[in-house]
């Protein structure tokens, strides 16, 4: 089952732009040339958008090929398709990966035994319920990525289809 998504690299070193590329290209199985443009948000670093098609599952393999590199921020999004729920991915170096369910709509969906355990944890001490909920939406990647989204409008997006 095909499907579409979006790989957003919101910030990168001019020495990472060509890995980011190769590691999307080993990927998708096509060869990529990204847009480059400067990031305001990160005097110094790039960004760019790439859209892409190919098999339910692709977002995720995107996101394992560019987590863990320092001097990246990147989100790769999966759009559902028939029997497979949508997909995010953030990524940040200061937080690591965050990955969420999303539904046809775009909502993040958060598995009935995530919030139970949240809610557990809390009732015990472990952690403020609110704070709790906030990590599950993903809302601290969203408060590190922001301002580099924001930067990032009006940028130019190519399509590019996987060879299956």
């Amino acid at each position: 089952m095909t499907t579409r998504g979006v790989l957003y690299v919101h910030a990168a070193t001019s020495a990472l732009c060509p890995h980011i590329e190769w590691a999307a290209a080993g990927v998708l199985g096509v060869r990529i040339k990204l847009q480059w443009s400067p990031q305001a948000a990160s005097p110094g670093t790039y960004r760019a958008e790439l859209s892409w098609q190919g098999a339910a599952g692709t977002g995720a393999k995107l996101a394992s090929a560019l987590r863990g590199w320092m001097h990246l921020r990147f989100e790769v999004t999966e759009e559902p398709s028939m029997g497979h729920e949508g997909a995010r991915y953030s990524y940040t170096p200061n937080l690591g990966v965050f990955h969420a369910v999303t539904g046809v709509h775009g909502d993040i969906m958060i598995p009935e035994d995530r919030i139970k355990s949240a809610v557990l944890r809390a009732s015990l001490g472990e952690v403020d319920l609110e704070d709790e909920l906030r990590r599950l939406v993903g809302a601290p990647w969203d408060d590190e990525l922001e301002p580099f989204r924001y930067a990032g409008d009006g940028a130019p997006v190519r399509w590019l289809h996987q060879v299956v």
